[in-house]
């Protein structure tokens, strides 16, 4: 899931940013009004974490701009504890959901994971391979035994390429893209690391190579 972060706080924002990262997602910061809707010109997103008070305007004309133009992108609004007129402004204008600051990072996790089941945000199915099962949308993979296998997020971003399109042949340029979502510098061989890392923690057979062409989730997955 791609997410836009407005947050003029660096200290706030940077932990926001840290935390829903290291869940898997990829995040960009905007720190200003006009730095937020640069990036929804161009940018398609799955999520929108929004404050309200921001150096050059108002949060709230951002998400109004969206709704005007039948942008349905679920919207998390982050006010201030005693803002209660931001908050039904926000929910009036077309919010989902909103959070308290000081933001709870666990749950924001919540509140992100109840939106994109909400909206069907991140609909990748769950699928087990060699034994192991794993599940796209919480973030989590449980190995045979019950014991939780960990991903970092950029691993994460190719096997939900791969999960994706289960029974076809992903190729070397869209892996790669996937990547580049991520700010990962992306050289020559870094697919290869990438499912080198995914095979020693899945199983060598959890995907499989198709010269010359791509790659693509065992044929035994199900």
């Amino acid at each position: 899931m791609r997410v836009l972060l407005v947050e003029d706080d660096e200290l706030l924002g940077d932990a926001v940013k840290t935390h829903v990262h290291r869940q898997g997602h990829a995040v960009d910061w905007a720190l200003t009004r006009i730095e937020a809707e640069e990036s929804l010109a161009v940018t398609g997103y799955d999520l929108v974490l929004l404050d309200l008070r921001l150096p050059d305007g108002s949060g709230l004309d951002i998400l109004k701009t969206l709704r005007g133009r039948r942008d349905e992108t679920p919207v998390i609004i982050m006010t201030a504890h005693d803002q209660v007129s931001d908050r039904i402004a926000g929910l009036n204008a077309g919010a989902d959901d909103y959070l308290v600051k000081p933001v709870d990072l666990g749950e924001l996790q919540a509140r992100i994971h109840a939106v994109s089941r909400r909206y069907g945000t991140h609909k990748l199915p769950a699928i087990v391979i060699n034994g192991m099962s794993i599940y796209p949308s919480e973030r989590r993979i449980a190995d045979a035994g019950g014991e939780d296998v960990a991903l970092s997020s950029r691993e994460w971003a190719v096997l939900d390429r791969l999960i994706a399109r289960k029974k076809a042949i992903v190729s070397k340029a869209q892996i790669e893209e996937a990547l580049y979502e991520f700010g990962a510098e992306v050289e020559s061989n870094t697919v290869e690391v990438y499912v080198s890392r995914l095979r020693r923690k899945l199983g060598k057979e959890a995907i499989e190579t198709v010269r010359g062409v791509g790659y693509r989730i065992s044929s035994d997955a199900h």
